[in-house]
């Protein structure tokens, strides 16, 4: 099949980008909008919930897209939320922000800091807190949609706006593929995210990553088998955590001989559990892998070298057949996010023209994980698909950075409270002057 997407087509955007934008006109009607998105996001953050217990969160915003005059579907991959503007012909633009939280006990100290607590499958109740930054994701989500239907005259085409549960743990995206999003609802030509980020550059800068932005994310699990006994006789034993032990060591070789030194490639191993006294030599030991790559090929290399390494130690060991290490990949797993190059530095010229240039800058590839890659995956051939990255370190914490080196706080952690006015204004406005571009009403 031939990408209906050519070079003409791009240079089209590019034309598009370059022409004058309405800034001024987004960024006024952005800024009244400003204090009802931040009452959003407070709420939000107070009340997060976690992957795919969404519920209370998606009927609100559910509400909120019916109220601007969307055709509404909720329950769409469990949880998921799918709403749709027909605004005449022209392309269709999937816009798309994530809802879960994480099973995180909050530190930020904010006023208005989640106290929720929950019971994920783990077992272990904990608090959950929106320590990635979605409620900041959902609040520039809504104020997008407001200057989107409040500048219906400079836009025309589909929109199609997916609010995803389970994002955290790489299934919702998929669950809503799975359940029809590209046949029950319009497929899109263009599909749009961002991420807020604890980078060390000013509140609301935007970064961008043609190409491989972030990896594929496999989780494997290795049963070491041995031959118990007593600890004080190790020499009638085939000790599993001597075994395991030399696994974990040869693991590296895998990336450091293995693979390319031009392909990033990571294998971790996170958890090593074995034994249960002090004075008895188990007869299983289990590690836990994450295990990160970009390409096909280069995921591929790595699965297989870790089976091959584990086999291999397992024989040298004198371990029986019977015994030999099982390995299990998480299936599905999180596959690698591809920003298409040309569509992503067209967007990025649009933003440096709204923006300044000093606010949108290219950034290095990351080794985390985010299933937005499966809403270009689901139709490589069909989908030009972009997520970018709007930083969210409050102005204290990057001159705290420079004067000492204090580290900033990551996504994920406890203490990450990201400056959430700049970056959900800069998200709506990014958002929406994205989709404007890529659907411009000739006639306006």
């Amino acid at each position: 099949m031939v990408s209906k997407f050519t070079s003409t087509a791009l240079a089209a955007l590019a034309v598009a980008t370059a022409a004058p934008a309405q800034a001024n006109d987004l960024r006024e009607t952005l800024a009244a909008d400003m204090p009802e998105l931040m009452e959003l996001y407070r709420d939000l953050h107070a009340n997060p919930e976690l992957s795919f217990e969404e519920h209370e969160t998606a009927a609100k915003l559910a509400a909120r897209m019916r109220a601007l005059g969307f055709e509404v579907t909720e329950g769409v991959g469990r949880t998921g939320v799918v709403s749709v503007m027909r605004n005449g012909d022209g392309p269709t633009v999937l816009l798309r922000a994530d809802m879960d939280g994480l099973p995180v006990v909050e530190q930020t100290g904010l006023p208005y800091a989640s106290t929720q607590t929950a019971t994920p499958a783990s077992g272990v109740t904990t608090g959950v807190m929106h320590a990635c930054g979605h409620d900041t994701h959902m609040a520039g989500f809504i104020g997008a949609a407001r200057l989107l239907v409040d500048h219906k005259d400079q836009w025309q085409g589909t929109l199609v706006m997916v609010l995803q549960p389970a994002e955290e743990i790489g299934l919702g995206a998929l669950a809503m593929l799975d359940d029809g999003l590209y046949t029950k609802f319009p497929k899109p030509d263009y599909a749009l995210a961002f991420h807020d980020a604890a980078a060390p550059a000013p509140a609301g800068t935007i970064g961008y990553t043609p190409g491989y932005a972030l990896a594929n994310v496999d989780s494997v699990d290795i049963t070491v088998k041995g031959i118990g006994g007593h600890g004080a006789y190790p020499h009638t034993t085939i000790d599993p955590v001597v075994l395991a032990s030399a696994i974990v060591m040869k693991l590296q070789t895998v990336v450091s001989r293995s693979s390319s030194p031009l392909d990033p490639a990571v294998i971790t191993v996170g958890s090593f559990h074995a034994g249960a006294k002090h004075n008895i030599i188990s007869d299983e030991a289990k590690l836990q892998l994450t295990v990160r790559s970009y390409s096909d090929e280069s995921r591929q290399l790595l699965l297989d070298g870790i089976r091959r390494v584990a086999r291999g130690e397992a024989i040298t060991a004198g371990l029986p057949e019977t015994l030999m290490p099982e390995i299990t990949v998480e299936d599905p797993y999180t596959p690698s996010t591809f920003n298409d190059p040309d569509f992503s530095e067209s967007i990025a010229a649009g933003f440096r023209q709204r923006f300044g240039d000093e606010r949108v800058m290219e950034w290095p590839a990351v080794m985390g994980g985010e299933d937005f890659s499966q809403f270009r995956r689901a139709a490589p051939e069909d989908v030009k698909s972009m997520i970018f990255w709007i930083s969210g370190t409050p102005q204290p914490l990057l001159d705290r950075l420079e004067e000492d080196g204090t580290p900033l706080p990551s996504l994920h952690s406890p203490f990450w409270a990201p400056d959430a006015e700049k970056v959900i204004a800069t998200g709506a406005e990014a958002l929406a002057s994205a989709a404007i571009r890529l659907m411009p009403n000739e006639g306006s």
